[in-house]
């Protein structure tokens, strides 16, 4: 059987790649956006089955099939709420939320094998549900943290950036003033609008407002300065450098 992840973070589809691998499934390629999904399935013939994630860095993935017609089965990969996508139950799509579990991962492949015709879709099912998905995701707008005795509010269109430091995580305002978070990197990440905030490496998420000036760094990286905040650690990682080119387009 033929299986290819579209998804665009590279650590995910490696990591979903291995545990196929562990279950005696083997992976034809990985693709990483929409513009590189639309280039490959235009030269190769359908494979068996697709694991597709939701929001690509360059778009959703419905824009692929605007494109090119695709006939394979899919299982959705997301990080989105379970709530917002009762619409791929009701169709009989399945759809794995992120962190996989190895044990969905398998039943979702028995799914597959076993009604095989019941998971593959039309061309125009498809957007309709991912157009119903997306329109129903609700990204935080604020977050709530507690400086001494007091709870304050903070808008996101007030964040330069999401950091971590001594094993806490930080809100940084475009005041300059830092805020501890409950939250952890992985799960902010996970509750904010991908089109307005981009993860550049381990420790830092930035907001699309707070870039000033942007320069090649060294091994193949890039620098990041805001207006007023510096830090040496604002470099984008040179496997997420190519995301965050299409990120800023």
């Amino acid at each position: 059987m033929e299986i290819v992840i579209v998804e665009d973070e590279k650590p995910a589809a490696r990591s979903l790649a291995r545990k196929l691998e562990k279950l005696g499934y083997n992976v034809k390629i990985m693709l990483h956006s929409v513009t590189e999904a639309v280039q490959w399935f235009s030269l190769n013939p359908n494979p068996d089955l697709i694991f597709l994630d939701i929001q690509l860095s360059d778009g959703l993935s419905f824009e692929i099939f605007d494109q090119i017609d695709i006939s394979s089965a899919i299982i959705f990969t997301t990080a989105y709420d379970e709530y917002a996508l009762k619409a791929f139950k009701l169709n009989s799509i399945d759809y794995l939320l992120k962190p996989i579990d190895p044990e969905e991962l398998s039943f979702a492949l028995l799914k597959f094998q076993n009604q095989q015709s019941k998971n593959t879709v039309s061309v125009q099912e498809l957007k309709q549900i991912l157009n119903a998905s997306s329109n129903s995701i609700n990204y935080k707008t604020r977050y709530v943290v507690k400086v001494g005795q007091q709870i304050k509010m903070i808008e996101l269109k007030d964040v330069q950036c999401f950091y971590s430091e001594n094993k806490g995580t930080y809100i940084k305002t475009l005041d300059n003033r830092n805020y501890l978070s409950d939250a952890s990197l992985d799960v902010i990440e996970a509750e904010i609008n991908p089109l307005d905030f981009f993860r550049i490496n381990r420790k830092f998420i930035i907001h699309r407002q707070s870039i000033i000036d942007i320069y090649l760094y060294t091994n193949s990286r890039l620098k990041i300065n805001f207006k007023d905040y510096k830090s040496d650690d604002l470099i984008v990682s040179r496997e997420k450098v190519a995301d965050f080119k299409q990120w800023l387009s």
